[in-house]
């Protein structure tokens, strides 16, 4: 057995079975041995960007990793983007690089590069094989590697001969799974007495926090306190709607959420960390909570949240409190013209039962949350690191590890061009997606930014920089190209129309909404 092989096998014996690849020539016998090792799934993306995102989406429906098979340094690089969101995301992803043959680098070939330091800038952990003789031990340290909590990318680069020569046989032990750090006593009593204080305080959560489990417990200790409960503004994963404990995310913009949280005094934080702004802006604070408040770890994103927020609710004598759920409430119907609320309002209608919701909506989406709140219960899977052009292939991977629940992906026009490639692979795979493509024909956040930062009124070459017209992109004709059904909706009833039919057949679907 090649150390290809081998690597396989011991991956689909720890747990991954599902492969997205863009496989060269240092992968071929990875390729071949993918004839020979049937319970691994591999899913082909046209792009490396799409497989990364894919792996990623995949990890935050599945709680478990895939593996992404990439092709040298070169092929790293075009996936980094999406493995930054990622790692900004903390999911498991088991990347696989491929590398020139060890024999063969004393040649400087053109794809040679320096993979471990490429990889460096996205992963938690990087392993270089030297034999193929180590493969198995190797992926098998990768798979547990990728579970460090709260998740993290393993990089193995394989060079190309250590896939073809002989192997071992493949690891069959148990992956061991590090234990999530436990918060110390002494974090649960200074949370809990911020709390109790009086002051001004809130409760700010994300990771496995914003699960159903760790929702009901921050209501809880929301009642109890009389804090407020805040989420990051972009989550991995937020189970939301009907059944479930509302909580609102933090503003993008960072003088919005500084007005939300003034006057605090205290802000306790489980599964993340204190908040900042995105960017620095000219005259605007770069944190978001006051200056003078205090802020207390109850747990920090590599610890056990839940379990921080049990022995809160516990300190606190909370657990007499009931959550409180939000109930089922669709608000009417738009009629008229296409705007991004009559976009919303469509979806809090017509969202199925236990739906995925990808979202990279950008400025189109503004109205999405609110709409949605009382819609039935979803998931709701966020752009974590802002490198846009994650929503397509997230939905990918959300499809693949969900294949029974429907996923709705909200997509920006100037996001959706850099993976593209998604939607070839999302028919392909017959994948359950169905596409919004909010078509403003323009990258707005930028004209927003440029304002933001104080570079003045945009002159007529930064607004053709903007702009996404000349030529127009049209959605309909690309989606079809790629083997996607298509619609072009201009007006609130276009659009409801389209939305229906899509999340009543299977497959994918697009439909190209025409905002203002």
């Amino acid at each position: 057995m090649n150390g290809a092989e081998s690597l396989l096998r011991t991956l689909v014996n720890g747990g991954v079975e599902v492969c997205f690849m863009n496989p060269g020539t240092s992968e071929m016998h990875f390729v071949a041995a993918a004839d020979r090792v049937p319970d691994m799934r591999c899913v082909l993306g046209l792009f490396e960007g799409v497989v990364s995102g894919a792996a990623d989406g995949y990890a935050r429906m599945a709680d478990r990793p895939a593996a992404t098979l990439l092709h040298c340094g070169p092929g790293l690089g075009n996936a980094l983007a999406n493995l930054h969101n990622a790692r900004r995301a903390r999911v498991p992803v088991v990347n696989i690089v491929g590398d020139i043959a060890t024999h063969h680098r004393a040649y400087d070939a053109p794809l040679q590069s320096d993979i471990a330091a490429i990889a460096g800038a996205v992963s938690g952990w990087v392993r270089e094989v030297r034999d193929a003789m180590e493969i198995p031990e190797a992926a098998h340290a990768a798979i547990g590697e990728s579970l460090r909590p709260p998740g993290q990318i393993a990089t193995l680069i394989v060079p190309a001969d250590c896939a073809w020569n002989e192997s071992t046989e493949p690891f069959t032990d148990p992956v061991i799974v590090p234990e999530p750090e436990r918060s110390a006593d002494a974090q649960i009593r200074e949370a809990a007495a911020a709390l109790r204080s009086g002051r001004p305080a809130a409760l700010l959560i994300s990771g496995l926090a914003l699960r159903e489990r760790g929702l009901a417990l921050a209501s809880r200790i929301a009642q109890a306190s009389g804090a407020r409960l805040w989420c990051d503004t972009f989550n991995t994963r937020h189970e939301r709607g009907a059944g479930r404990v509302a909580i609102a995310p933090l503003s993008y913009f960072p003088e919005r959420a500084q007005e939300a949280l003034q006057n605090l005094e205290h802000l306790v934080v489980a599964g993340t960390r204190a908040p900042v702004g995105f960017f620095a802006y000219p005259g605007v604070r770069g944190t978001i909570a006051p200056p003078d408040c205090a802020i207390h770890v109850l747990a920090s994103p590599e610890a056990d949240g839940l379990d921080a927020l049990e022995r809160l609710v516990a300190e606190l004598g909370a657990e007499k409190f009931e959550p409180i759920p939000q109930p089922l409430e669709r608000p009417d119907l738009s009629r008229g013209a296409l705007t991004p609320e009559a976009i919303a309002r469509a979806l809090a209608v017509l969202l199925p039962e236990d739906a995925v919701v990808v979202d990279e909506a950008i400025t189109g989406g503004s109205a999405l949350l609110s709409m949605t709140a009382t819609a039935a219960p979803h998931d709701w899977l966020s752009i974590t690191g802002g490198a846009i052009g994650q929503a397509l292939p997230v939905a990918v991977g959300a499809a693949i590890a969900a294949p029974d629940r429907s996923v709705i992906c909200l997509e920006s026009d100037g996001s959706a061009m850099y993976t593209l490639q998604s939607l070839w692979t999302q028919a392909r795979e017959s994948l359950n997606v169905t596409n919004v493509i909010f078509s403003n024909a323009e990258y707005r956040i930028l004209s927003i930014e440029h304002q933001r930062v104080g570079a003045g009124k945009p002159g007529p070459k930064a607004r053709e920089l903007f702009s996404l017209r000349a030529p127009d992109l049209d959605w309909v004709r690309l989606a079809l190209g790629m083997g996607v059904p298509a619609r072009r909706a201009t007006t609130a009833e276009e659009f409801i129309r389209a939305l229906a039919e899509f999340l009543k057949e299977p497959g994918p679907g697009l439909i190209e909404a025409v905002i203002d």
